[in-house]
C-alpha cells in the first residue's frame, strides 16, 4: 500500500482534494453572498496551472540546472535516517513557505498575494488560489526540489501528501477541529493539535476580513503545514472561533479585482485607481496588513 501511494501521491492528493470539494458543494459550504464571477475562474485558472506547469516546470527547471552545475551532489542525502530529512524538509520547504507567506502580507510582495485574500469563501478551492508568480518565485518550492535531487526522494512523497493533507483541512469548511473544541475531554488534544498544524480556526482568522473583532488575525498565523513557526516567531493567535466574514474591504468597496489581473499581475494591471494591482499603486491597499513583521 505504501509503495502504490509513494508512486501516486499526485492522484491521492487530486482525489482528497477532489472529494472535499464535492463534500463541500453538496453540503452548501462552497457558497458565500459575497462571491462574485471572477472567483471561479481564478481558482480553476491558478489550480490547473499550478498542478499543470508551475509545479512541474520547478521540477524539471531545479533538476536540469542540479545535473548541470553540481552532479556530484546527486543523492549524497540519500543515507541520513528518516527524521534528519524530514526535518530537512520541514526547514527548506515549511519553514521558507511560512516566512515567504509572511513577507507576502507587507506592500512589496502583498500584490502576488493578494488573490488568495480577496476570496470571500473558504473552502478546499480556495488552496491554490494565488497570483501565478506567487508560486513561481516561492523559495520552498525550488529548495525542496533540489533536496530531492540530494536523495530525499524517498521521504519527500509522504512529506507532501501530508502537508497538502493539513493545509486543504486548514481551507476546508467542513471545520474539522471543532469536535475538538465541542468535547471538553478532547480539550487537551486541541490544545496541542491547535498549537502544532494548521487548523480551520487558526488560518480562517487569518483570511478574516477584519482584525478587530477579537478573532480575525491576517497579521499572522501563517502557517502552512506547521502552525509551530507561528507560535516560536510570535505571529500566533489562538481563540477557537471562526470570524463571521472572509475576504477584502477593498472589493468590497471598489469591486472585485479582475480575475486575470489577480492571476498574472504584473504583467496584467488593474484599471482601477485605488489598487495595489494598478500601475502606480497606492501607497498603501487598505487591506495590507502593515503590523506583520
Amino acid at each position: 500500500m505504501l509503495d502504490w501511494i509513494e508512486g501516486h501521491v499526485p492522484l491521492v492528493v487530486f482525489g482528497v482534494f477532489i472529494s472535499l470539494a464535492i463534500i463541500e458543494a453538496v453540503r452548501g459550504l462552497s457558497r458565500s453572498a459575497h462571491t462574485t464571477g471572477e472567483d471561479a475562474p481564478l481558482e480553476l485558472a491558478i489550480t490547473l496551472l499550478f498542478g499543470a506547469v508551475i509545479y512541474p516546470g520547478v521540477i524539471v527547471a531545479v533538476g536540469f540546472l542540479a545535473a548541470h552545475y553540481t552532479p556530484a551532489l546527486a543523492g549524497t542525502l540519500a543515507d541520513l535516517p528518516v527524521w534528519q530529512m524530514v526535518l530537512l524538509l520541514l526547514l527548506g520547504d515549511d519553514l521558507t513557505q511560512y516566512l515567504w507567506h509572511r513577507a507576502s502580507h507587507t506592500p512589496l510582495l502583498w500584490p502576488l498575494h493578494r488573490a488568495h485574500h480577496s476570496a470571500p469563501h473558504m473552502g478546499v478551492r480556495v488552496v491554490y488560489r494565488n497570483n501565478f508568480f506567487y508560486y513561481a518565485m516561492m523559495p520552498g518550492l525550488w529548495i525542496s526540489a533540489y533536496l530531492v535531487f540530494l536523495g530525499l526522494g524517498a521521504v519527500y512523497p509522504f512529506y507532501v501528501m501530508v502537508k497538502m493533507l493539513v493545509i486543504f483541512g486548514a481551507h476546508s469548511e467542513l471545520r474539522w477541529d471543532r469536535v475538538l473544541y465541542r468535547h471538553r475531554w478532547l480539550h487537551p488534544l486541541a490544545w496541542v493539535v491547535e498549537r502544532t498544524i494548521s487548523t480551520p480556526a487558526t488560518h480562517f482568522a487569518h483570511h478574516a476580513y477584519t482584525q478587530d473583532d477579537g478573532v480575525g488575525h491576517y497579521s499572522g498565523n501563517f502557517g502552512n503545514l506547521l502552525f509551530v513557526w507561528d507560535m516560536l516567531l510570535g505571529t500566533a493567535k489562538i481563540t477557537r472561533q471562526y470570524p463571521p466574514r472572509v475576504g477584502l474591504k477593498d472589493d468590497t468597496d471598489h469591486g472585485a479585482e479582475r480575475w486575470w489581473v489577480q492571476l498574472l499581475y504584473p504583467l496584467l494591471k488593474s484599471r482601477r485607481a485605488a489598487s495595489t494591482l494598478a500601475p502606480v499603486a497606492p501607497a498603501a491597499e487598505p487591506r495590507v496588513p502593515h503590523t506583520a513583521g
